[in-house]
């Protein structure tokens, strides 16, 4: 750039960022929401399944019956309710007080002794279906300990058609804030990149002020990156702080580089504000139409269709081929694999390539729609 390009630049620079900072809600977007949000995920959110509350009902109490039931009582992840009939448990049940009962019938001792199948009954609330998958397999797994547990007091061994040997690998904690906080950068920085950036140019047109630059010697690259940069490290001062708090408040590992971590995240900010000023640019001078647009366009397909908190590969077709288009889904897959598994390149760079092939659509756009005319 000439001198007196480079000066102007400064300049649009600086009085965008005085615009920034004469605005406390682009400051509360770009830094107090992100702390909202993680606190949000990272205390108040979560897709474990632990103390979920059990109604045990044992007709005929015997050593048997109370060593199964002890199971349940020395899981973490029931919290068992004694109950003297399965119709008070029903009742229980109807009213949201359990979540599941575990039924021994009175022959339960007299159908192991007999080495035959101790009949139990296990009735779940399929309402939360998630809740219910996890409490069914963590029934079965109290089952096969307490299988075992008895196997060896008669010293015998247990025998099983197949046995499992389970591994966890890349979140052996089975910790699901360990991909939602990572994912939920992805929302942040979303918010943060097309949010704000889909009101600056509509807000010019809305107040009267575009006029007045299109009649200054500011060219449209200088116009366009001088609203840029100030969103830029305002996008990267909010994922400064989500970083600090998910190292320092979350204790979620990050397992790839930092350095990929960051240059991937500023592409995805580049992708998330050509979008924002793309929406700006086309939304008919309205601020109240560019915020709409930016809310149905970007953040909600980030928040439901990029794989943060539901699965891709268990949408219907359709619906997969429409996450191709959502800029967030490749952050994503980035971003859990950089915290949880590490720097898998096979992962890393054809999603890399996708966002740096929409920032380049998105600023194309961007370019050839914004001209020094009033049309």
């Amino acid at each position: 750039m000439r001198g007196g390009s480079v000066m102007r630049l400064r300049g649009f620079i600086r009085k965008e960022w005085l615009q920034i900072m004469r605005d406390p809600s682009s400051l509360a977007i770009a830094f107090v929401l992100p702390v909202i949000l993680l606190l949000i995920f990272g205390y108040g959110i979560s897709l474990d399944a632990k103390h979920v509350p059990v109604a045990i009902v044992i007709e005929t109490p015997g050593p048997e019956a109370s060593s199964f039931a002890g199971g349940f009582y020395n899981s973490p992840y029931f919290e068992p309710v004694a109950m003297n009939s399965v119709q008070a448990a029903i009742d229980a049940l109807n009213r949201w007080e359990v979540k599941g009962i575990i039924w021994l019938k009175s022959d339960f001792a007299r159908e192991y002794l007999n080495f035959k199948s101790p009949p139990v009954s296990v009735i779940v609330n399929g309402i939360d279906a998630n809740t219910a998958r996890l409490v069914e397999g963590y029934v079965s797994g109290v089952w096969a300990k307490w299988l075992e547990t008895q196997a060896l007091k008669a010293g015998i061994e247990i025998s099983l058609p197949v046995e499992l040997d389970y591994r966890i690998w890349f979140n052996s904690a089975v910790r699901s804030r360990n991909f939602l906080v990572p994912g939920l950068f992805a929302i942040i920085m979303t918010l943060i990149g097309a949010l704000l950036t889909a009101l600056i140019i509509a807000r010019e047109w809305e107040r009267g002020t575009m006029e007045a630059l299109l009649v200054t010697p500011v060219t449209v690259k200088e116009m366009l990156l001088g609203k840029l940069a100030p969103y830029f490290i305002l996008g990267m001062g909010g994922f400064s702080v989500a970083i600090f708090m998910a190292f320092f408040l979350f204790d979620v590992p990050l397992r790839g580089s930092f350095i990929i971590l960051v240059a991937c995240t500023a592409l995805f900010l580049i992708t998330a504000l050509g979008m924002g000023l793309l929406i700006s640019t086309i939304s008919a001078g309205s601020q109240f139409v560019a915020a709409q647009a930016a809310i149905i366009v970007t953040f909600l397909p980030a928040f439901l269709l990029s794989g943060f908190i539901f699965d891709i590969a268990s949408m219907p077709g359709p619906i997969q081929a429409v996450t191709h288009i959502i800029a967030a889904r490749y952050y994503v897959a980035i971003l859990q694999t950089l915290f949880l598994a590490g720097d898998v390149w096979s992962v890393i760079l054809p999603n890399a390539a996708a966002l740096a092939a929409m920032a380049c659509l998105f600023l194309g756009l961007v370019w050839k729609k914004n001209r020094k005319t009033l049309d």
